[in-house]
């Protein structure tokens, strides 16, 4: 599902990440690790082809993002990827349950069942209807988790999408991803600072300003 060899980022003369290599199976579940400010956000954005390498080789469900347009790009997120913000990045015109299936609507799968789904298993059940400034960051954070997971994406990328859920809520959370990937098929890369998050995962890799190493 990802392939990632030699990939250097760059902002202007300051380094972001370095020498990154990386592959991730369908069936694969790694968290990646690393101190604040060495570029795992970055690297996720690479990866979605939001933000663009400055050298290295990114190849993600057989697309070569090297050569990739904005528009290719566009497509592999819309049909392939889960993306997980930290910052939610939740519409706010939209209700929780319009948000949640933005990502079937634009693949032309409305499936109003599937998003009442996903909303009972992130614990949000009967709050579809409401707005976004209406919840709290907590519930926000599930909403984001929902809508990655809602069309089953065959990666999912989640960046600390436990950060802002209380112990039971984050468990419960994890136990979806880990749902996804062992009854989809499908690949996540779980960024995380939580130990706990991070004992669930099948490998766990540190992200260090000299590239990806073993904890």
């Amino acid at each position: 599902m990802l392939n990632i060899e030699a990939l250097s980022k760059r902002y202007g003369e300051v380094a972001v990440f370095h020498d990154v290599w990386l592959q991730l199976a369908r069936g694969e579940f790694v968290a990646l690790l690393g101190e604040s400010g060495v570029g795992k956000s970055t690297l996720l954005n690479c990866i979605a082809g939001l933000d663009r390498a400055d050298h290295g080789r990114l190849v993600v469900a057989g697309v070569d993002l090297a050569t990739a347009d904005d528009d290719a790009c566009a497509r592999l997120r819309r049909a392939q990827l889960g993306f997980v913000f930290q910052a939610f990045h939740v519409l706010p015109h939209l209700s929780v349950a319009e948000n949640v299936g933005l990502p079937l609507l634009l693949l032309g799968r409305p499936d109003a069942a599937r998003v009442q789904s996903l909303l009972a298993e992130v614990g949000l059940a009967g709050l579809g209807q409401r707005q976004p400034a209406e919840l709290s960051g907590g519930q926000l954070q599930r909403v984001a988790i929902a809508r990655a997971l809602v069309h089953r994406p065959a990666l999912i990328l989640a960046d600390e999408p436990t950060g802002n859920l209380d112990p039971d809520t984050a468990a419960r959370v994890l136990d979806l991803l880990l749902a996804q990937v062992r009854s989809a098929g499908a690949a996540c890369l779980l960024v995380t600072h939580s130990a706990a998050a991070a004992a669930r995962a099948d490998r766990i890799l540190r992200l260090t300003p000299d590239g990806i190493r073993p904890p």
